[in-house]
């Protein structure tokens, strides 16, 4: 298959000019078919695709995948469609060789990173995504990237990692006490071209955290993720 190429209107600045990256595998291991699962009024990837479009501040849209069947379906919705190397969809090869591998693709200053596991991040969340990106650059961070608080009893094998429930002078019995972290949700990174090439990365060693609800924080790894962002999205939009 041939590599899709369709002209976008590009922003003026050509400093702030930015790629929408939607990488998708045609196999998914944990949940078949997971990248093209119903969704709005048409699957994962063309939902994410018309998100993505209505985005002014953002450049162009480039799909990523070794299947034939979900690039057409990027071309169908005029965006770049490139074909990845089936060695680069194996998940034994390093994360980075597919970064460096779709950089290459790149004509813009700055690529933000979005899967169609996060179909609650819309283009107004997207917007503001990349505002705050260029806003966080200005004040020292290398990029940007998703997050949300993160407040939960946690075992390893060799039992409490952040509680003492066996001592009895520094027991600690709510949640609020534990010191707080950081999960990262995958859903939107936003870095420069150059920057992702050189680290083989999606963000920096210094991004600026972006912290969002539970409900933009929702990303489909399994039957039950993808049922609860269904039905999410659905009830907040209206069934489709």
């Amino acid at each position: 298959m041939q590599n899709a190429e369709t002209s976008s209107e590009k922003v003026s600045n050509p400093v702030m000019s930015i790629t929408a990256v939607i990488p998708v595998k045609g196999s998914s291991s944990r949940l078949p078919g997971k990248n093209i699962l119903p969704f709005g009024s048409d699957n994962l990837l063309t939902h994410k695709i018309r998100q993505l479009k209505q985005v002014s501040k953002i450049s162009e849209v480039l799909v990523s995948s070794d299947s034939d069947a979900m690039l057409h379906m990027a071309q169908n919705e005029n965006v770049r469609a490139i074909k990845r190397p089936i060695d680069l969809a194996n998940e034994s090869r390093p994360f980075g060789d597919l970064v460096r591998h779709i950089t290459g693709f790149l004509s813009t200053e700055h690529l933000m990173w979005t899967p169609v596991t996060s179909p609650t991040l819309d283009s107004n969340f997207y917007t503001e995504a990349i505002n705050m990106y260029f806003d966080a650059v200005e004040c020292g961070f290398d990029s940007l990237t998703t997050t949300i608080p993160f407040r939960h009893f946690l075992l390893d094998a060799d039992g409490p990692l952040n509680f003492k429930p066996f001592d009895s002078t520094n027991a600690i019995t709510n949640s609020d006490e534990l010191p707080e972290v950081d999960l990262w949700t995958c859903g939107c990174s936003i870095i420069s071209t150059k920057l992702a090439y050189d680290i083989r990365y999606i963000f920096g060693v210094n991004p600026y955290r972006y912290r969002v609800s539970p409900y933009h924080a929702l990303d489909i790894d399994t039957q039950f993720d993808y049922d609860i962002a269904k039905f999410m999205w659905e009830k907040d939009n209206g069934k489709q």
